[in-house]
């Protein structure tokens, strides 16, 4: 697909993988949720899917990493649905189906929290979703540091590692934030 940077996008694509750690070289993707949004964060559609990985493995790699200890309740439910999963190659199918309904003529935006991680898996396991993907990323942990940073300001985020969870937070996140910038500063 062809990029011109001076498009102007008309929707999002909210993305939330969780993995059993962060190294896409040597850790697994175990669920997806995507969300479409235009720029007044209505959802417009959805997709949610675990992906199917052998449970072996993936325990192995969640035991490695430890910080899924944290969350015991994400982890066995994801576990407890891991056989039920789809295949990555059908879940990025039905991914690219949904860009070519909602994002016809434009590459689709990347939104979320430390979305750059999420990118590095999406192009190792699905490089073909990963060529309808526009370079450009709206990152909301940019934003958290710049809030934390010059004017102290933080969000409180609920910790669930939960992707459909993680993605209507980082939405929420990103309101208040620009809710924050509506009353305080003169934009």
């Amino acid at each position: 697909m062809n990029i011109d940077k001076n498009q102007i996008p008309s929707r999002l694509l909210w993305v939330d993988l969780e993995m059993t750690g962060l190294d896409p070289d040597n850790d697994l993707v175990i669920e997806i949720a995507a969300e479409i949004t235009d720029f007044d964060f209505k959802t417009l559609a959805s997709y949610e899917s675990v992906i199917k990985q052998p449970h072996e493995e993936v325990v192995k790699q969640m035991a490695k990493g430890g910080w899924w200890r944290n969350f015991p309740d994400s982890r066995n439910d994801i576990l407890d649905k891991l056989s039920q999963g789809k295949e990555p190659r059908l879940v990025e199918n039905e991914l690219i189906d949904l860009l070519n309904e909602y994002f016809p003529h434009e590459p689709a935006i990347l939104a979320g929290n430390s979305i750059h991680n999420d990118r590095r898996f999406i192009t190792k396991t699905w490089p073909e979703l990963e060529l309808r993907l526009h370079y450009r990323m709206l990152d909301v942990s940019s934003l958290k540091v710049l809030m934390q940073g010059k004017y102290g300001v933080k969000f409180d985020k609920k910790e669930i590692h939960r992707a459909s969870d993680d993605i209507q937070a980082s939405i929420a996140e990103l309101q208040y934030y620009l809710e924050w910038f509506s009353q305080n500063l003169s934009i």
